[in-house]
């Protein structure tokens, strides 16, 4: 039985991100299955990337090559936001590709526009999304409406659009491979400590993040100073592993805090010889202690950063794990940590919800809630004095009852997020999807240029029109195109000018897909040599035609001559002297003057469509003898 093909959309499977590393240990767990046909559409991935060619599986960037089409992109507004998820290409990705089964794992902003393309319901399509606030975005709900297969990593989304009615969304979390993270003995954390200049009696808490602003810096170093102030003879220290060069201003921060900046510990790996070291911060571009390389010791980021066995020992050098966030999807350092043997304290907001359910494991962290500005969503501004009383609650607890907890909460994730665990639920949802037949496979829907747009009425409806009707989309008032353009038009612009800017974009598109379409059939050695004869109508009238294609060769010597006909009439042409290839009728070979102004053919005759007046930009032969040979 021919394998199911599989297509997953999403970070590039090396990179550090949290998608990243799903995607690494899902499509390994399929690969692996030897089942299927594994392609990787990489999200902000260039189509040569010498990257993409590193991974056994096939890899595909969805961006493209060419400097020019990217500068195009960059013009669109709307384009321009989602192409980097994938955007640009998917259709032709889709097309080219044909899977079985089609898995979107991005933020719902990177895969929603994948809905509304005519194949998604028509083949096994999924979105595994993260949700982190409330309320949830509109956008997913109407995802959640429209997608028959609608994943979420946490419940704390699942559970609120259940809630709604949406009883078909299901929680699927993010995958961890277990054997990456384990509890180290004491010997081995004590040689760490000693490697990086560590006193094995330091009560170090750690957290491992990117630094953006849902991480809740301020909050921690404010609850550590509080800490410390009271627990002075714990000599604690911060261990952040993150970026120092992007997102918050940590040691500044930690400064307006009193807080030593000597106390405030950061992974820093080389880009050279990819070792690491744990110390203070002293700014970017360090010399590397281990390679000697002037210029190659940074803060660890998505860029560069360690593989998980450094990482299991970055954790391994942490007496507690505190995760204070705003939201977040799933937060996958908290589970990275669980498995390592530690005590993990977590804001109880979002997906930190399920990870302080009893039997999770976690110390609950408690929060205030603030209304992000513009959004409107329900953000937690997690309390510096219960990260204060918490880390004293674990500095305090003894050695037996830290690494009975530990015990629990590492069971508890290798119950819930393994990837034996998710991995199995994937492939359980792939054989059960039906196998797609090439000959029902949906093609792409064409772009209508020319599309008969109703009178605006209501400025709103008339934008998602343009969409529909030219460009072949759905929107949605929260989408971000159709956000640009009803902007555009409260500042002024003028609706015709918008409606041209659209139906320029269709026929780029349509350009582009008809070129595409018609090279493949023309031999790479006769450009400026070729003539085409198309008859698509019936078996008679082809059968007629033949008794011109002496006459034509006659006339156009050195020329080859393809003829374009339907499939089921091609056996009447083949084997015909005179006839160089006969190629399958489309809809595009009916552009009689588009194949001759873009040089496919030199002169196209169309019997069915031409009219006598047409002279083919002055290069066709005029032969007043052409004879009929019957």
């Amino acid at each position: 039985m021919p394998r199911k093909k599989v297509l997953i959309q999403s970070d590039f499977a090396l990179l550090k991100t949290g998608f990243a590393k799903n995607a690494r240990i899902i499509i390994t767990h399929l690969y692996k299955t030897g089942k299927y046909d594994i392609v990787h559409y990489c999200c902000g991935y260039s189509q040569n990337s010498p990257e993409l060619k590193k991974t056994p599986w096939k890899s595909i960037g969805c961006l493209p090559s060419d400097p020019k089409k990217f500068e195009e992109i960059q013009k669109d507004p709307q384009l321009s936001k989602i192409a980097n998820y994938g955007a640009y290409y998917l259709d032709e990705i889709i097309e080219q590709e044909k899977p079985d089964v089609y898995i979107a794992i991005q933020d719902i902003w990177g895969v929603d526009f994948a809905i509304g393309r005519n194949w998604f319901n028509k083949i096994n399509s999924v979105i595994w999304t993260t949700l982190d606030s409330l309320p949830i975005l509109p956008s997913a709900i109407e995802a959640a409406k429209k997608c028959k297969n609608y994943w979420v990593w946490s419940n704390f989304a699942t559970k609120r659009l259940n809630n709604m009615g949406h009883t078909h969304v299901k929680t699927l979390h993010g995958a961890l491979k277990e054997t990456d993270f384990y509890p180290l003995s004491l010997e081995e954390k004590n040689n760490l400590r000693e490697k990086f200049n560590i006193n094995k009696n330091d009560f170090i808490i750690g957290y491992v993040f990117r630094n953006q602003l849902r991480k809740s810096v301020p909050n921690l170093l404010q609850g550590f100073k509080a800490f410390k102030d009271s627990h002075p003879d714990s000599n604690a220290k911060l261990l952040l592993h993150t970026s120092m060069e992007e997102g918050w201003p940590i040691l500044s921060l930690a400064k307006e805090k009193n807080i030593d900046v000597n106390d405030i510990l950061v992974t820093h790996v080389c880009k050279k010889c990819t070792n690491f070291i744990v110390k203070p911060y002293e700014g970017p571009n360090k010399s590397c202690p281990f390679c000697g390389d002037k210029s190659s010791l940074n803060s660890t980021g998505v860029d560069c950063g360690v593989n998980e066995a450094q990482l299991n020992q970055v954790y391994g050098l942490m007496d507690v794990y505190c995760h204070p966030f705003t939201s977040g999807g799933q937060e996958i350092p908290i589970q990275e940590a669980k498995l390592s043997g530690l005590v993990t304290l977590v804001t109880n907001y979002s997906c930190g919800e399920e990870m302080c359910e009893p039997d999770a494991y976690s110390i609950p962290l408690d929060w205030s809630e603030y209304r992000e500005f513009g959004s409107n969503f329900i953000k937690a501004s997690t309390d510096p004095d219960s990260i204060s009383k918490n880390l004293e609650k674990v500095y305090l607890m003894s050695a037996q009852e830290k690494e009975d907890m530990a015990l629990k909460g590492r069971n508890w994730v290798i119950d819930n997020f393994s990837s034996t665990k998710i991995g199995s639920e994937v492939e359980k949802f792939i054989d059960s999807c039906d196998k797609i037949k090439p000959k029902d496979f949906p093609k792409t829907e064409k772009k209508d240029p020319h599309a008969k747009i109703p009178t605006r009425t209501d400025s709103g409806e008339w934008i998602k029109n343009l969409y529909d009707l030219i460009l072949k989309t759905q929107v949605n008032d929260d989408d971000e195109g159709y956000k640009y353009w009803m902007n555009e038009l409260n500042k002024g612009a003028s609706p015709e000018s918008i409606e041209q800017y659209f139906r320029q974009v269709a026929l780029k598109d349509n350009y582009k897909e008809f070129s595409e379409k018609i090279n493949q059939f023309l031999d790479k050695d006769d450009n400026g040599k070729r003539i085409l004869f198309v008859i698509p109508d019936n078996p008679i009238h082809v059968y007629s035609s033949t008794s011109l294609f002496k006459s034509i060769k006659e006339s156009y010597d050195n020329y080859n001559l393809y003829v374009c006909t339907r499939q089921e009439y091609s056996p009447i042409i083949l084997g015909n002297d005179f006839v160089h290839k006969v190629i399958p009728y489309e809809e595009v070979f009916n552009d009689v003057e588009k194949l001759e102004s873009e040089g496919y053919f030199e002169v196209v005759y169309a019997p069915q469509i031409s009219s006598s007046s047409y002279h083919h930009f002055g290069k066709d032969v005029v032969n007043y003898n052409t004879k009929c040979i019957s």
